[in-house]
């Protein structure tokens, strides 16, 4: 590992005694995996209270200082590798996928493989370079538990002029999600700058010091009995990390499934608590439905929707039922 990119001091609270060190960690820095951290550890880039601790499994006492270093990330060979990748449309220039829910965009120091990226590389012979060595083709992103649309660049000038629309909000972004409790009202605009949380550097917030503009107008769908849940028509105007999640947080309202911004099982009435075992693994109900953009080349309008999962839509029909009981 390289030189040292970031460090990080927590202090362990009365709610994290006795716990192990890398499962701490993990609780702050969520955006690494749990073997990632182990190897931090390992390596010696974790200190607790000054001293060097090379055991992920070491017991942690409240009170004690945890300094952690995040060290430059070694170059991750990128190799082709054949996971099932559904293309709604392509010609030479693009490619428009379907990612699905628990898949990560690009490798990192946590996923050296087994994200769109290695599939991309494998189903294509040729992809855009220019957003960097590690995310051939990579336009723009979705967070690992979101389903849905996705544009894919074959070549650095379609790259080029599809990242320039994503920048002038030309582009069309339209999202469901199924959320807890509904909003009050029908519809709204959520007009509130977002920027990295300056209590847990997992989340964004909109308190955030260094927040930039976002903007996410939602209409309410459909409502399920008993007040507990609503799906909503979400189109974003800005593309913020987390900004649909984040800007639902600010009303109240939380994603199903989203745990990191709140989602508890337990405050859903206990008829609908079983739904939530169809959430995939790493996923909340979030989905990118519609996507609509110039081509690069022709410059022709082009718009494609996708259906979300069929696990998503069994939830629905799970509260449909409940509906009609």
């Amino acid at each position: 590992m390289g030189k040292i990119l970031e460090t990080y001091t927590f202090k362990v609270g009365e709610d994290y005694k006795n716990q192990r060190l890398d499962k701490f960690l993990h609780n702050f820095l969520s955006e690494f995996s749990r073997s990632y951290i182990a190897s931090l550890i390992e390596e010696g880039f974790v200190k607790v209270d000054g001293i060097e601790i090379k055991k992920p499994s070491k017991k942690l006492k409240r009170g004690q200082i945890v300094e952690v270093a995040i060290p430059e990330p070694q170059k991750v060979e990128l190799k082709p590798e054949p996971i099932p990748l559904k293309v709604i449309y392509e010609d030479k220039d693009l490619a428009v996928v379907y990612k699905p829910p628990g898949l990560v965009v690009h490798p990192s120091p946590s996923y050296e493989s087994g994200t769109l990226v290695n599939a991309l590389l494998y189903h294509f012979k040729e992809l855009s370079t220019v957003g960097g060595s590690d995310r051939p083709g990579i336009v723009h992103r979705l967070d690992k538990g979101t389903a849905g649309l996705m544009v894919v660049a074959k070549n650095d000038e379609s790259h080029r002029k599809l990242s320039q629309q994503f920048h002038d909000r030309i582009t069309d972004k339209r999202y469901l999600a199924l959320i807890t409790p509904p909003p009050k009202e029908a519809h709204g605009i959520i007009d509130l700058p977002i920027g990295r949380s300056v209590s847990d550097r997992k989340k964004f917030s909109v308190f955030s010091p260094k927040a930039r503009e976002a903007k996410t107008e939602y209409w309410i769908k459909e409502n399920f009995p008993k007040g507990l849940s609503s799906l909503l028509d979400i189109k974003i105007y800005t593309g913020r990390t987390h900004q649909i999640r984040v800007h639902l947080k600010s009303l109240g309202s939380v994603i199903w499934g989203d745990t990191t911004y709140g989602f508890k099982v337990s405050r859903l009435p206990k008829e609908v608590r079983s739904l939530v075992d169809f959430l995939p693994k790493d996923s909340f109900w979030l989905v990118s439905y519609h996507l609509g953009f110039y081509h690069p080349r022709t410059e022709k309008w082009m718009e494609f929707n996708a259906e979300p999962p069929e696990e998503y839509l069994k939830i629905l029909d799970g509260l449909r039922v409940l509906e009609k009981n």
